[in-house]
């Protein structure tokens, strides 16, 4: 499905209008993991949630930690977790009083015999609070636990969305692993999968944020495609917009990228780096998000003799976020796939101009090459180390990828637009709620 059909399709986000004679909804909307800073998750529910309360409705999200930052008048209904991955002991075993219930020995049952439990647990939790607040809620909305806790009734609707299917990174993660130990503790920790792919099947209303992750649902999950919508997300475009006053740093390349993983492609990026700079001595890298101590990203930047070429921050606010990616001469999304691509569409808000690989549904997001990006095959450290320099030798091809890309998430890529494609989709659901009834 091209980018065009998509964005003129009746839940794109844009074609819906919530109109005065609909009434407000109240709104539950689960998150079992909402970190801001390391991933997309935490960035939907924030975002989302605050569009939705702007256009009337009232939001409560309901989560675990690590807790998510919202703004002000969304409010948070903390069900915690035991926290078995908090930094800085993570794969923790708890202390004998910090047990509540049967569910928590199953968490940390699974996580001791390698599995991931989060999903599953959380799941459990969401449903024993919603059926004790039944009648409460219009509607819940889960972002992507897709745990068995959530079959069945809770007392509202449910509305799933499913940014892209994990058994992507299950694949890749697998594809990359050196040893037959280190395949079988990959298949154990995405153990998880078989049990969304067994919700998903069942679930009645899928949400998803691009056709590239409409067609991998259908065929990893087995969802049929008559029941997924597209509602493609965005950025928040008064904060990510160009400033003037930010000076440009010469060389500066900005890319995010919340873990060491294959699905990230920041090894290929590493790669590219080294080559570009045997012409370019001025060019590094800034990477927002965590640095791994070992691993195939930190063996290419020994390798490479590139310790003062990559920076990583974390922790920072959101105004020194946006004025980093200002600063820089190219944003760069390096991954193999990606579902949608947020720091895509962020860079591109600010006029930052881009190169980015065609991994999944980033051209969705991105446009055509040489239009409003650069496009590269993903994997390809020697496109992108092309690309990146090509970039940095052309101010006026910056300048104009820069303006071409802000126009373009403008025009399709918006909080706002996604909240009204939203909650179409949610009155949808609570309509055919009603007939079945």
């Amino acid at each position: 499905m091209t980018a065009e059909a998509i964005e003129s399709g009746p839940l794109a986000g844009g074609g819906a209008s919530d109109t005065d004679g609909d009434r407000p909804l109240r709104i539950a909307l689960l998150t079992y993991k909402g970190n801001p800073f390391c991933g997309g998750q935490g960035v939907y529910v924030r975002h989302l949630g605050r569009e939705l309360a702007r256009l009337g409705h009232s939001v409560e999200v309901i989560g675990a930690q690590p807790y998510p930052v919202l703004d002000e008048g969304v409010p948070l209904t903390e069900l915690p977790s035991l926290d078995l991955y908090r930094h800085p002991d993570p794969f923790r075993t708890p202390g004998r009083g910090e047990y509540r219930d049967w569910i928590d020995l199953a968490e940390v049952a699974t996580m001791w015999t390698g599995g991931f439990p989060e999903p599953l647990t959380f799941s459990l939790r969401a449903r024993r609070h919603l059926l004790s607040r039944r009648g409460e809620f219009d509607v819940v909305h889960d972002n992507q636990t897709l745990g068995y806790g959530l079959l069945g009734d809770l007392g509202a609707p449910l509305v799933t969305t499913i940014h892209h299917p994990i058994t992507v990174d299950r694949r890749l993660d697998l594809d990359a692993a050196e040893s037959v130990r280190r395949r079988l503790s990959v298949r154990r920790w995405y153990g998880f999968t078989r049990m969304q792919k067994r919700v998903a099947r069942r679930l009645p209303s899928v949400l998803t944020v691009s056709g590239s992750s409409q067609q991998e649902i259908t065929e990893h999950l087995g969802v049929r495609r008559d029941r997924i919508r597209v509602v493609h997300i965005g950025a928040d475009t008064d904060l990510w917009a160009p400033d003037p006053s930010v000076a440009e740093v010469p060389g500066r390349i900005v890319t995010t990228s919340s873990a060491d993983v294959p699905l990230k492609g920041l090894v290929h990026l590493v790669e590219a780096l080294a080559k570009l700079r045997t012409e370019n001595p001025a060019a590094h890298l800034v990477v927002v998000g965590k640095r791994a101590e070992d691993g195939p990203v930190a063996q290419a930047i020994e390798r490479y003799g590139l310790g003062d070429a990559v920076e990583f921050v974390k922790g920072i606010s959101d105004a020194e976020l946006v004025d980093l990616v200002r600063s820089a001469q190219v944003s760069c999304v390096p991954s193999l796939y990606e579902g949608f691509s947020l720091p895509a569409a962020e860079a591109m808000a600010t006029g930052t101009p881009l190169v980015a690989t065609t991994g999944g549904a980033i051209p969705e997001v991105t446009g055509p090459d040489g239009e409003t990006c650069l496009a590269v095959p993903p994997g390809d450290a020697g496109a992108l180390a092309a690309a990146l320099g090509r970039l940095l030798g052309d101010r006026e091809l910056r300048a104009r990828l820069g303006e071409a890309g802000r126009a373009r998430v403008l025009a399709n890529f918006t909080w706002a637009r996604a909240a009204l494609g939203t909650v179409e989709l949610y009155r949808q659901s609570i309509a055919a709620r009603g007939a079945r009834r």
